[in-house]
This record gives C-alpha cells, structure tokens and sequence, in this order.
C-alpha cells in the first residue's frame, strides 16, 4: 500500500498515524506492551481522534495495533491512583475520545490483528465495521482482575451480540475466537492475518468513496436508537470510580503482579 500525504508520525510513536489519502490508518504502536492503553497512547488518541474526526480531508479511519496484538487492554501499572474523583475523571478524558469513534460523522472500521483484551476488546467494539484476522481473539477480562466493563463495551457488545450473550461473554471471561467473534456479530469479517489490513484498507478506500453525510446520518440515527449515549458514559464513569476503590479490585490487582489466580471470596 502507498502512502500519500504522510503525517510526521514515525516508528517510535506511541501510535502512529498514516494519511493514506482521504483515509486514514491509526496504529496503536507499543508491541511490548501489547499495545495496552498505556498513557502515551491515550494522549495521543485523545488529540488524534478528536483531530481527525474534525478534518474534512478525512473520509474513513483504520485502526490497528502493531506486532502480534491489537490492544491488551488498559495499563495496569497506571492503576495505582484509585481515588473516585480521579478515576472518574481519568474515565472522562478516555470517554471524550471513545465516544468521538462511535459517534463522530466518519466510518471507523477496525483491523483486529491479534489479542482484543478488556479495554482492546472494548475500543474495537467501539469501531463501527470490526475485521479480524483469523488468528485473532477478543476477552472481556474486567472480571478477571475484579473491574467492570470500560470505554463503552457493556453498551457496544450488548448492542452487537444482544444482552444474553453478552452478559456470559462479560461475566464468564472466556475467550472468543475469531470465527466466533464473526457468527455472534462481535466482528463482521475474517481476513487471513497476513491480509487483514489491506483489506480493512481496501473497505475503509469504498467507505471513503461513498455518501458520508449520508454515512455519518446513518451513525447518529443508529446511535440515538437505544437512548442517550453520554447518559451511559456517564453512569459507566461513576461505576469504574466505585470499583477501583473496591477491595476486590484491589485483589485483581495484587494477583495480576503475583501471577496467581485471585481470590475474591476473601475480599
């Protein structure tokens, strides 16, 4: 794939950004971490999306991870500060971005190139055409470390794959694997791995060449369909304030570190 109009962006961005000409590819670019929402990350995101959302250049985004993730989730190591007031607004400044993705008057399609954990599986959910490559997965994880669901997946997944099936893939923690993802409605398409971003490219490049006031109208009708989405983001806000102070998180926690199973009954 050529390049044109390349933004300065380069390899050791947090996440790098690709003007591939009226359609943008965004790739969350920290493979050591597994591309986890570490705080380069978001401060990038919270600028970019923003940014690229306003632009009239733009048409279409793709966003991906680097190596062999998509995005492990949330930085753990940043859950230290759990006063409610600053998770709370953390939670605020991740939403303000989050929600530009799932409501903003542009299609975002997501190349799902590897594991999609906790708040990765949730930013892919966020996308409004999920691809994902064949040897890709996606788990909820919130339960695991004794949290609640973020960036919006109690919303988007109920939405995606109705509240049944929803609620056993958020409480139960398992992994869903790609064919799974796909016959469920987490995701739409399976592309071989090697291929997936082309062919995410290649669909966002027919998006860009289509109606999009017509598209982003589409969006909003769609998204004002089951109630207002900044209430939810907002009660989803004050939820993750009470759960980080909560002892049971702060035993997901501890156990993550220790690599040992938790144990929250004693908590």
């Amino acid at each position: 794939m050529t390049a044109k109009n390349m933004s300065a962006s380069n390899e050791t961005d947090a996440v790098i950004i690709e003007h591939h000409g009226d359609v943008v590819l965004i790739r969350l670019n920290r493979p050591d971490t597994r591309n986890a929402l570490v705080a380069d990350i978001k401060r990038h995101l919270e600028t970019a999306i923003p940014a690229l959302m306003r632009d009239s250049a733009v048409r279409c985004l793709v966003i991906t991870g680097s190596g062999k993730a998509f995005c492990a989730g949330g930085d753990i190591n940043s859950f230290d500060e759990r006063r409610a007031p600053l998770v709370r607004a953390r939670l605020q400044r991740s939403h303000d971005w989050a929600k530009c993705i799932l409501t903003g008057e542009k299609p975002v399609v997501a190349a799902v190139n590897g594991a999609a954990v906790g708040a990765g599986f949730s930013l892919a959910l966020l996308c409004d055409i999920v691809m994902v490559a064949d040897d890709a997965y996606f788990r909820a994880a919130f339960a695991g470390v004794g949290a609640a669901p973020d960036l919006g997946a109690a919303l988007t997944l109920t939405r995606s794959v109705g509240v049944a099936r929803a609620k056993e893939i958020l409480l139960t923690n398992r992994r869903v694997e790609a064919v799974e993802a796909v016959a469920t409605g987490i995701a739409t398409r399976i592309a071989p791995a090697a291929s997936l971003v082309e062919e995410a490219m290649q669909l966002a490049r027919e998006l860009a060449a289509g109606p999009t006031a017509a598209l982003g109208l589409t969006k909003m009708l769609m998204n004002n369909a089951y109630g207002p989405i900044n209430d939810f983001f907002a009660t989803e806000a004050a939820t993750m304030a009470v759960v980080f102070g909560s002892a049971e998180f702060a035993e997901g926690v501890s156990a993550f570190f220790d690599k040992r199973k938790p144990d929250f009954k004693s908590h």
